[in-house]
């Protein structure tokens, strides 16, 4: 089943870096930003990180939940918290399964290697489960106002 705008948000459990485990369906009735991201502590997905952490207040105020998932371990997700004070559950999905149930895991290129890991996809999901936007490839330095910007856009306004 394709993943796509307009449908619902293939439901998910993992455990945080608090391990405590957390699921999709805790959040229904919540718009919720689940942000792909490839590595903790590498320097793309810091800056990402950090966008959503310095506008976190910002993103409540607009009614967001974040949640960022990688297929790092949850002892690195703890440290990547830790070393940047990240206010957000980081699910760490070490088995691929919802990296594969939201089709962003595949192959990649970088300087001049092919491997797989994760696209760096953000998905906005409304109150009722169902998929907002789809952000391919984000903003890493203005995340937070992009995500802003495109849950606005889908509302037609």
């Amino acid at each position: 089943m394709a993943v796509k705008e307009g449908g619902k948000a293939p439901a998910f459990k993992g455990v945080d870096q608090d391990g405590k485990t957390i699921s999709l369906a805790d959040y229904k009735g919540k718009k919720v930003v689940m942000f792909f991201y490839p590595r903790d502590n590498t320097p793309t997905c810091t800056v990402q990180a950090c966008n959503l952490r310095d506008n976190f207040g910002l993103l409540q105020q607009e009614g967001f939940h974040v949640i960022g998932i990688s297929t790092d371990s949850v002892k690195s997700h703890k440290k990547f918290e830790q070393k940047f004070s990240l206010p957000f559950p980081l699910i760490a999905d070490e088995d691929l399964v919802i990296v594969q149930k939201y089709d962003v895991w595949g192959e990649k290129k970088f300087m001049g290697k092919t491997f797989d890991g994760i696209h760096r996809t953000t998905f906005i999901i409304d109150e009722e489960g169902k998929i907002r936007k789809i952000i391919k490839k984000p903003n890493t330095k203005d995340h937070a106002q992009e995500i802003i910007t495109a849950w606005n856009d889908s509302l037609g306004g």
